[in-house]
């Protein structure tokens, strides 16, 4: 089993359908096995029990699509991106939509290490008004602070989004309001869209969110 890895490669895809409700280690098992069929020389960890060494940019909520998502997989044998493009699109399933696989340099950093931000398409189906829409997405532009009580593994914890939620637009309304969000995705924090609706009280509504962009110091790579 090849421990040693002498190429990575860089795997630019889309997630919709079942694959959206996918936890983080599902979808990880679903590469797994993916890059398997594909018949890659995959680089393992060393270690009693080994895994291929793969890291994804940054997890993708559940619930979410997205046109934007990054997988590096690191190989034990030289591939031509090309090839194993072909590889990998022959054994997708439904859902996952492979878009680029390119090389980049053994020595960049981790691509968690080097995240920063990530655009979204939201959807919300609400019985507010497209004014109020804008009214409530330029509030929370213009806001010093976006409190929201977050609730994870039972515990509640005040968040202040704000410093989380750069750039806010309202698209207009079709059979839901449309808005295109960008927040922050790094190792110290990220924000989520969901919770930013809910922090602005714009009544009863549910969401779609496809995650659309993700951003990184691209500088560091070189």
């Amino acid at each position: 089993m090849q421990t040693e890895a002498v190429q990575r490669l860089r795997i630019t895809y889309g997630v919709d359908g079942p694959l959206r409700y996918l936890s983080v280690l599902d979808m990880g098992r679903l590469w797994e096995r993916l890059l398997r069929r594909a018949r890659l020389p995959l680089a393992f960890t060393q270690g009693f029990n080994p895994h291929p060494r793969m890291a994804f940019a940054a997890p993708l909520p559940v619930g979410y699509s997205s046109t934007h998502e990054v997988l590096d997989v690191y190989l034990g044998a030289i591939v031509a991106p090309e090839g194993a493009l072909a590889a990998i699109c022959a054994e997708s399933p439904v859902g996952l939509c492979l878009q680029s696989v390119v090389e980049v340099p053994l020595s960049a950093p981790p691509m968690q290490a080097i995240m920063r931000a990530a655009a979204y398409e939201v959807a919300a189906w609400s019985a507010a008004s497209p004014e109020q829409m804008r009214q409530c997405l330029q509030w929370a532009l213009d806001s010093d602070a976006l409190l929201y009580e977050r609730v994870r593994a039972g515990r509640t914890q005040s968040i202040d989004l704000r410093p989380l939620l750069l750039k806010a637009r309202y698209l207009g309304q079709d059979e839901a309001h449309r808005l295109e969000l960008t927040m922050v995705c790094s190792p110290q924090g990220a924000g989520r869209p969901e919770e930013l609706l809910a922090a602005l009280e714009i009544g009863e509504s549910h969401w779609a969110v496809c995650r659309s962009r993700l951003y990184w110091d691209a500088h560091t790579e070189e």
